[in-house]
């Protein structure tokens, strides 16, 4: 079936919300392509954003990029078709990660649409949050929305927190004393005036306050510079953590946890919850493996996932779209 040639500000639309994804150190290492002729959205993986030294294997680079495609499939069922995707559509590309066609009205019992209104409300909040507790039936259908996308959703017990906090900590300060690592963090946080004139990175207002006791697994990306009229604040005591993971850790499944971990934080979002997300000890690979729960069926960590009741983080800056889209 051929698809009628979508107009370029619709087009256009669908790609800006595509790029409201959350990605490591908002680097935001993806590219878009619109076949008119086919009617289908290409997304492409961009090794140049990727983090050399952080994410040497590009694990975190298709994870941003998985959910970005689930932002995107999400905006397609909206404007009114169906998100038909293909992941790693032609063997010969290895960095078009995945096709999005839209030659078919979207399904009735398509339940992506409903997600819409969080994609743009959806901000990582690296303020305190507080010790109320999530309602079961919220983290069950969190747990529900991996599951839909093929990754598992753990919420580990008090033993196992305390042993993911233990192991972030260590992760950030084994960052600190790596140069190579501390210079590719400053390239991508706190650029001077606020914001990156680049529209990337992670400006310094969306740091959050610094801890006055380290007990949120919250990444300081300030640490060891001063900012200024930045504060501190205590944060909650028993941070609720939620483990994103995959049963293999191949590229289709980077891109798998992806898209999952979106639809989590989006349905997070309409759930009311707050969230932000740490990967220092998936950084890794020496700590990477403990994260895990023996007990559990999940294979390898994803991402792990700081929800919450707490303010909504702020904006962070988006690379315009003319410069991640291209019409062909």
């Amino acid at each position: 079936m051929t698809a009628e040639p979508l107009d370029a500000t619709v087009v256009t639309s669908l790609v800006r919300d595509a790029t409201a994804a959350p990605s490591m150190h908002n680097a935001q290492p993806w590219r878009f392509r619109y076949l008119a002729h086919r009617g289908a959205i290409r997304l492409f993986g961009d090794p140049g954003r990727a983090m050399t030294t952080a994410d040497p294997q590009q694990r975190a680079l298709h994870l941003g990029c998985g959910a970005a495609l689930f932002n995107l499939r999400v905006a397609v069922a909206h404007a009114g078709w169906e998100p038909d995707t293909v992941l790693l559509p032609d063997p010969a590309e290895p960095w078009l990660l995945a096709e999005v066609n839209t030659d078919r009205p979207v399904r009735p019992d398509d339940d992506l649409a409903a997600l819409h209104p969080a994609i743009h409300r959806r901000h990582t909040s690296r303020f305190p949050f507080t010790d109320e507790d999530v309602p079961g039936g919220i983290l069950d259908g969190l747990r529900a929305a991996a599951r839909m996308e093929g990754a598992r959703l753990h919420m580990p017990g008090t033993w196992h927190v305390q042993e993911v906090l233990d192991l972030l900590h260590d992760a950030e300060s084994r960052e600190s004393l790596d140069p190579d690592a501390r210079e590719e963090l400053l390239r991508w946080t706190g650029a001077p005036g606020g914001a990156s004139p680049y529209g990337d990175g992670i400006p310094a207002h969306a740091f959050g306050p610094r801890q006055h006791d380290v007990t949120a697994p919250v990444r300081d990306f300030a640490a060891g510079r001063t900012m200024a009229g930045r504060g501190s604040a205590t944060f909650e005591k028993r941070p609720r953590l939620a483990l994103l993971g995959t049963p293999h850790d191949s590229v289709l499944d980077w891109l798998t946890a992806g898209q999952a971990l979106e639809r989590v934080l989006l349905q997070a979002t309409l759930d009311g919850l707050v969230t932000s997300l740490t990967s220092q000890a998936l950084e890794r690979p020496e700590l990477r493996w403990a994260l895990r729960d023996p007990s559990s069926p999940m294979g390898h960590v994803q991402m792990v996932i700081r929800l919450g009741y707490g303010p909504e983080g702020p904006e962070t800056p988006r690379r315009p779209v003319e410069d991640v889209l291209e019409f062909a």
